[in-house]
Order: structure tokens, then sequence, then C-alpha cells
């Protein structure tokens, strides 16, 4: 049985498989809570986000060309740093985006009640339903699934920029009245909680062996994606901003707190009942889409390490009929669908966004440490500009950030971090001897100090 895996996305999959990863609870779930940190300012706050976001999306495709393989940050860390590093960001990547696509998931119930009444319970069983046909689409192929994403991001572009568009003769000037009322500091805290919205920017290149001429696919899907995300995302929570009553974001979710469904309630103030049930829809497929992306991405992660013996043999090995990773994906299955039925998926995914963002820090260092190492194997065929000043700055902005999660997302944080070594001193260390480009710099100073004796 072959454990290569074919090449058949084209750019224009590339492009819309990231952005399937970023359109979702992002935009059609958190302005409403960013709104509340923020103010009308919250509009900063999704393009500070993005700008913290690009260096690690400039480090990544740069990276990505060097190493077209599945695997993405795991890989990238990995053999920048070694197997130790690897461990922790294969395993704690893999979490977050599983994490996230189960929040996007149940997080659809909210749109979904728009729609029909549900009860809790059916709506969870809905989504568990959706997750159970995502896991068999990415199991019956790479291609289809990539298909299905391209189908559904253009439908839900379209409606987003029909969005924008009537809201230009319905805003409100008066609701940016104040536009910086909460300061600096409620920007930079909104900017933190909203970072997860750019997530799945560079989750593409996690499926970077199934990509067709991914030295110029990679890079360029991952930088189209991300500009048109910045874009789209200012100038829809620019729409929800003018369109809304700040009472109705602020106080009109569960139990007083901020809405669930922002966009809808800026729907409902363009086309009344029939403007909510077409955004209802649009959510519905965005979140859906965002959970098929993120079951592609995350998938692959397991099977990187089990390449690299960081992870059971079994998960490397490729469906003969399908050529798609089945084990994998089954496992990233069992967890996406274990967390939907059993957890508090908004609290995890608060979780995940903190390691997110240290993962996307770390992304950047892993850049340094392949630039200074000067090891021959590594060639990329795209250079990230601005090298090492952007680096330097996607870094210092990433942590500055995390400062601002709270206490408990920087402990959960942690946690994954701990276990993570733990699961490489117990299973992995005893199976890889590997060190990494961070290896030969230090193996480098160590010639170049040698020890005089007395």
């Amino acid at each position: 049985m072959s454990d290569d895996l074919e090449r058949d996305l084209g750019l224009y999959a590339t492009i819309t498989i990231s952005m399937g990863a970023m359109i979702g609870s992002g935009i059609f779930v958190l302005p409403a809570l960013g709104f509340t940190k923020a103010g009308p300012a919250v509009i900063l706050a999704y393009l500070l986000a993005g700008l913290v976001v690009l260096p690690a999306a400039l480090s990544k495709a740069e990276m990505a060309t060097a190493m077209p393989e599945s695997g993405g940050t795991y890989l990238y860390i990995d053999r920048a740093m070694g197997p130790l590093f690897g461990t922790v960001a294969g395993l704690g990547a893999w979490f977050s985006l599983v994490f996230k696509s189960s929040f996007a998931l149940v997080g659809l119930g909210a749109y979904l009640l728009l729609l029909v009444p549900l009860s809790g319970g059916l709506v969870k069983a809905v989504a568990l339903g959706l997750a159970g046909l995502i896991v068999v689409l990415n199991v019956v192929g790479t291609e289809q699934s990539g298909k299905a994403q391209s189908i559904i991001v253009t439908a839900v572009v379209m409606a987003l920029a029909a969005y924008v568009l009537n809201a230009g003769f319905a805003v409100d000037p008066a609701r940016f009245d104040g536009f910086t009322q909460k300061g600096a500091s409620g920007v930079v805290t909104a900017a933190a909680f909203v970072f997860v919205s750019y997530a799945g920017v560079t989750k593409i290149a996690s499926v970077a062996e199934e990509i067709e001429n991914p030295n110029r696919n990679l890079p360029l899907g991952i930088l189209i994606s991300m500009g048109v995300m910045i874009l789209l995302y200012t100038v829809v929570v620019a729409a929800i901003v003018g369109l809304n009553d700040p009472a109705v974001l602020s106080t009109s979710g569960p139990s007083g707190g901020p809405s669930l469904t922002p966009m809808a309630d800026g729907a409902g103030q363009l086309l009344g009942g029939l403007g909510v049930a077409v955004i209802a829809v649009v959510a519905i497929l965005a979140l859906t889409s965002m959970a098929n992306a993120g079951v592609l991405a995350s998938s692959r992660f397991p099977l990187a390490m089990s390449r690299d013996s960081l992870a059971p043999s079994g998960l490397a090995r490729v469906s003969k009929r399908f050529q798609t990773p089945r084990n994998a994906i089954l496992a990233t299955g069992v967890l996406l669908l274990a967390l939907i039925a059993f957890v508090p998926v908004v609290e995890l995914a608060k979780l995940a966004s903190a390691f997110k963002i240290l993962v996307f820090s770390i992304s950047n260092v892993a850049l340094i440490v392949f630039r200074t190492s000067g090891v021959e194997s590594y060639q990329p065929s795209f250079r990230a500009p601005g090298y090492p000043y952007v680096q330097v700055v996607g870094v210092v902005g990433g942590f500055a950030l995390l400062t601002q999660m709270g206490t408990l997302p920087i402990l959960g944080a942690a946690g994954i971090i701990v276990g993570g070594i733990g699961w490489y001193l117990a299973y992995g260390r005893s199976r890889t001897d590997r060190d990494g480009a961070l290896g030969v710099i230090l193996a480098r100073r160590r010639d170049e100090d040698p020890v005089t004796s007395d």
C-alpha cells in the first residue's frame, strides 16, 4: 500500500480551503463579543489581528515551499527546532483546530434556531450528524472535499459581498460615534479575542503534499486568502456596527449577553425576516465549511507525526482505495464527535485561540532558525519579505496579544504544552534522534567556541 498522497488541489481550491478555515464563527458570532470590548473600534481590532497574523502567514508560506509535505505547522517547527518542539506544536495545533471545528458546528445552532425551533438536544444531534458527514467526505477523497469547499466558500463570499453592498444604503453614521470610546487597550483586548478568526489562513500548508505545483500555489493561496479575508472582515464588521443598535449587539444574546447572531440582526434591519433567513442559511454553510477545512487540515498533523515516529505508525497509513490518510481522519473525527457531545466547546475554543497565538509566534522563530542555520536542504522557492524584522514584529505582537487573553486561556495553553512534552518523553524520545536546524546552529557555536584547557 502506497503512503503517497495525490496532488489534486489547484490554486482556487487552495485559496478556498484556506478561506473556508477562516470564514465561520469569526465573522458570524464574534463581532458582537468583540464589540463589548472595543465598541465601534472592533473594526480596528479585526484589522490589528490580521496584521499580527500576517508575519506568520509569510513565514509559513516560505517554509511550505521548502517542505511541501503534509504536516504544516508541526513539520516546520519540528524541522527547525527538533522533535520536542515539534511534538508540542503538532499536538497543540491538532487539538486547537479540532476545537475550532467543534465550536463551528455547535455554534451554527444559534443560526439554526433562527430557521426552525429546535431544542438544545436536537441542535447537538444536527452538529454530530454534520460532523460525521464531514469525516466521511474527507475519507472519500481530498479532491471531493476541495470541490465542496470551493462551492461553499464562493457562495458565502458572494453573500457577504451582497450584505456589505446593501448595508451601504442603510448604515447609520451615528452608530460610529465614540469610535474609540474604550481606548487602545480595548482594541488590543478585542484583537486578541478575535485572533482566532484568522487562525485557518495557514492550514492549507497542512495538505501541501496534495497541492498541484506547491511552489507557486501554496504562497499564492496563503497570501491571496489572507488579503481577501482582512478586507472582508473589516468591511463586514463595519456593516454590522453600522446596521445594529449598540444595545442589540451588547445585550440581545443569551442571558442578556452579547448577540450570537450579529449578522442576522443586521440583515433584519435590511430585509426583515427574509434577510434573517438568508443570513442564517449562509452562516450554516460557512460554519460547516470551516469545520470541513478544519478536519481536512487537522488530520494531517497526526499523519505527519506518525511518519516521524512521534505517533503510532497506523496513523500514517494511506487508504489504497481513496488515497487519503483514513486512520488520521478517523482519529480526528472521533475527537471532533467527542468534543461536540461532551465538552463546552466555546471555552475550549478560547483556550485553543491562546495556543494559536503562541504557535504562530513560534512559527516566526522557526523561520529565523532556518535562515540562520544555512542548512543545504532548506531551499524555499518563495522568500518572505522584510526578514527578519517582519518576523520579530510577529513574535512581539503575538506575545502582546497573548497577555490580553486572561489567566485561564494562558493556563490552558500551558497545559497543552506540558501534555506535549509528556507525550514526547513517554513515546517519542526513544523513537527519534533528530536535532533540527537549531541543532546545527548549536553545534556550529560549540565548534567556534572550543573549551580551552588551563
